[in-house]
């Protein structure tokens, strides 16, 4: 069985990584290299960097993050926000990054994650969804860092995105993001079930056990901020606990 994969999420702003609630009620955390080299060894699988405010106010990738961050850690990692074009891709791969994430861009051109499968390799390529319930047994899909509804539908999305060439789903839950009370399980199922890809479950890790859920529900990784930027769950102890609890991880203490 593959192991499952525990992945920090660092949000950066203005070079700096923050975390909200939401999309809102942004803090400052810390810096971006000496944070990601602190999960790269303390033994986290891999780690996201969203440049957070990229998409919305359409300012240029933090391309010289990416270069330090890639001198600085040795696990993979992923680069997204403000992702718009083949050459967006290439810039930040070139720079080190191993994979590149797509959210809004990719609402508004869905042949991007075609285009970009096809020149890099869907390996490289990470469909991120912001998705909120919609009241009547379903989620739709949010743009530009949750501002703005799309109405579609978000599983409807994934598996076209899949079809299109995208090689991993990252889903973000808006409702539990930051909420500290579990990830959404229902949604998550839906996408271990429904699709052939990977899936990065985002959005409500409070506790160890939460990370057991939804694991539990199928889903091949497990993103989180808050608990382990204030460090409130500790990764070498939290892959430990999954390992005990019969979830395989690499690197954990038997």
């Amino acid at each position: 069985m593959l192991a499952k994969r525990i992945v920090p999420c660092l949000d950066v702003r203005d070079g700096r990584v923050v975390k909200g609630k939401q999309f809102k009620n942004i803090r400052d955390v810390d810096d971006p290299v000496k944070l990601g080299k602190f999960y790269s060894e303390q033994g986290a699988d891999e780690l996201v960097f969203y440049d957070i405010t990229a998409t919305h106010e359409k300012r240029n990738i933090f391309i010289d993050v990416v270069r330090d961050v890639a001198e600085a850690i040795d696990i993979p990692f992923t680069i997204g926000g403000g992702i718009a074009s083949i050459d967006d891709f290439h810039q930040v791969l070139r720079a080190g990054a191993d994979k590149v994430s797509v959210n809004s861009a990719a609402v508004m051109r869905p042949d991007l994650i075609r285009e970009a499968a096809l020149r890099f390799g869907s390996q490289c390529v990470v469909l991120s969804i912001d998705a909120k319930r919609d009241g009547r047994g379903g989620w739709q899909v949010y743009v530009e860092g949750g501002r703005k509804n799309t109405g579609i539908d978000a599983i409807a999305w994934a598996k076209q995105g899949v079809a299109l060439g995208a090689g991993e789903i990252c889903m973000n839950s808006m409702d539990a993001d930051g909420e500290k009370a579990g990830f959404d399980l229902e949604l998550n199922r839906r996408l271990a079930t429904e699709l052939p890809v990977p899936i990065i479950a985002s959005g409500g890790a409070g506790t160890m056990q939460d990370f057991k859920d939804v694991f539990d529900v199928g889903v091949d990784a497990a993103l989180a901020a808050s608990v382990f930027h204030f460090g409130q769950i500790d990764i070498p102890d939290l892959k430990t606990y999954l390992q005990g609890q019969g979830i395989p991880m690499r690197g954990a203490e038997k």
